[in-house]
């Protein structure tokens, strides 16, 4: 079970141990606790590219109740406002995404942090907060438990790279294969030399910074693939994107046989 006000992932981390996670982005209360029930470290609840609104995500978050999976969010996008509404309804990591500039990273620190280190409101009436049952016990633990990694996406966001890694007051860097690909010119398609390349020679200097390296793959051998090479927290599965691998696979060996 999740320790109140603790992240155990950011524990984890910090005694040097490997984090497992998954991404929940169909919207459903009913994957998200499937996927805490495997014993997941983590859940990242996917409101960039999903139809998941704030009441949808408060029951994905209470299907995880009981589970040791911490809630992470990767928010959809640098607004402070729904930064703060994603952290009171009790995400416990965030994730921003297309993060380009030093000034932008800064803002998504600030939109984090309570005073008088951010911006961030406070509410004692708050999910996160225990709707008003000893609110102080998350506040005052809050701007150290809570993670925040920025994604970088984009050859500006490289650009900027090395100056953001010297920001103090987020966690760590995962990049969006898909994007950055995307921005430098090969539409969809991460696979392109030029695109790897890029990727790696990101996640080289995060793990060099000291930052943690948050790094997505599909299934287990590309996550250990990913361990292999220095990453610390890694995705395996997604509830979309698996269940669609899955069912695809048995329908071409139906086809196989019966076609």
């Amino acid at each position: 079970m999740l320790k109140k006000n603790q992240n155990d992932v950011k524990t984890k981390l910090q005694n040097g141990k490997k984090v497992l996670g998954a991404w929940a982005q169909a919207g459903s209360n009913i994957t998200a606790e499937v996927m805490a029930d495997s014993g997941m470290d983590f859940i990242i609840i996917d409101m960039e590219h999903s139809p998941i609104d704030l009441p949808v995500l408060v029951t994905q978050f209470q299907a995880m109740n009981g589970y040791p999976a911490v809630p992470f969010v990767r928010a959809p996008w640098n607004d402070f406002v729904q930064i703060k509404r994603i952290l009171d309804a009790g995400a416990f990591g965030i994730i921003i995404p297309n993060v380009e500039t030093v000034e932008e990273a800064k803002k998504a620190i600030s939109a984090v942090k309570y005073p008088m280190a951010g911006i961030r409101g406070v509410a004692g009436s708050t999910r996160a907060a225990h709707y008003g049952n000893d609110s102080l016990s998350y506040f005052v633990k809050a701007n150290e438990e809570v993670m925040l990694i920025l994604m970088i996406e984009s050859p500006r966001g490289i650009e900027n790279l090395d100056e953001i890694l010297k920001l103090e007051g987020f966690d760590g860097i995962m990049v969006g294969p898909v994007d950055l690909a995307t921005t430098m010119g090969y539409l969809g398609n991460p696979e392109v030399p030029e695109a790897k390349q890029a990727l790696e020679s990101i996640e080289k200097k995060v793990i060099a910074s000291g930052k943690y390296l948050m790094a997505l793959s599909s299934d287990w051998e590309g996550a250990k693939n990913k361990f292999a090479k220095g990453a610390h927290l890694v995705t395996c599965m997604s509830d979309t994107l698996s269940l669609g691998v899955l069912a695809r696979k048995n329908v071409d060996r139906f086809s196989e046989i019966y076609s």
